[in-house]
């Protein structure tokens, strides 16, 4: 495991909760992610020579405790710029929500990169074969 680009990696995400905190419109937001996702897809298959699925999961599971901590500490900023997602979070407290829902994205969201990241290993090394 190359545990120094999973943290480095990871810092995108850091840098995106802060970004989605007041700055990025829950609108284009996916669009931001999106080229994260693929930035992070190429960085693993060029500097890892295994365990590509499981570098992306867990780029994505580091990337969930850096949004969840920065989006419960700011969450009425959050919420003023994100209101669907202040819509989700009813019921309990919405801080302790986001606590529970942010795993439960970082898990989804994980799955997704680490699926990108062996897709994109299966289609580079064929290219470079």
């Amino acid at each position: 495991m190359n545990w120094k680009i999973i943290f480095q990696l990871s810092l995108f995400g850091l840098i995106m909760a802060f970004g989605t905190v007041s700055l990025i419109p829950e609108k284009i937001e996916p669009f931001f992610w999106l080229v994260i996702f693929v930035f992070c897809t190429y960085v693993i298959v060029k500097t890892c020579h295994s365990k590509y699925f499981l570098h992306g999961f867990l780029v994505s599971i580091v990337n969930c405790v850096w949004i969840t901590v920065v989006h419960y500490f700011f969450y009425d900023s959050y919420t003023m710029h994100h209101p669907d997602m202040a819509a989700m979070y009813t019921g309990t407290h919405p801080r302790r929500m986001m606590l529970v829902y942010g795993p439960i994205f970082g898990v989804m969201f994980g799955v997704i990169l680490g699926l990108f990241s062996l897709v994109a290993s299966k289609i580079l090394t064929k290219k470079a074969q």
